[in-house]
């Protein structure tokens, strides 16, 4: 079964150089090992919210507002499509995803039709 695991954190850090660097480093070594294990089905970074633009259609009318859908603390910044044979197996890579050291995983299944 495919899972969505859908990374949640703070747009506006405060990491030094050296931080973002290791950081980088643990995701590169992250998706590495997700690859290898042949679970990786696709991922990627996400531009900043503030290059966000919400749809609603409303009586027929488009309507486009700038943002995210919703403001909050943590923003969606990344996500990886991951094929796992359990909830078990996917939530154990989500909690091997190095934004969960400081925010937060979303692990949810992709309904296949």
């Amino acid at each position: 079964m495919q899972y969505i695991l859908l990374i949640h954190s703070a747009e506006n850090g405060s990491a030094s150089d050296d931080e973002l660097q290791s950081m980088i480093a643990q995701y590169g070594k992250f998706t590495e090992d997700l690859r290898g294990s042949g679970a990786m089905v696709g991922g990627d970074q996400l531009q900043p919210s503030v290059t966000a633009k919400s749809v609603r259609v409303r009586d027929g009318k488009t309507l486009v507002t700038d943002g995210p859908f919703a403001e909050t603390k943590e923003t969606l910044g990344g996500y990886y499509l991951i094929e796992a044979g359990s909830e078990q197996e996917a939530l154990d890579w989500a909690a091997r995803i190095p934004g969960a050291q400081w925010g937060t995983i979303e692990v949810r299944g992709v309904v296949q039709r």
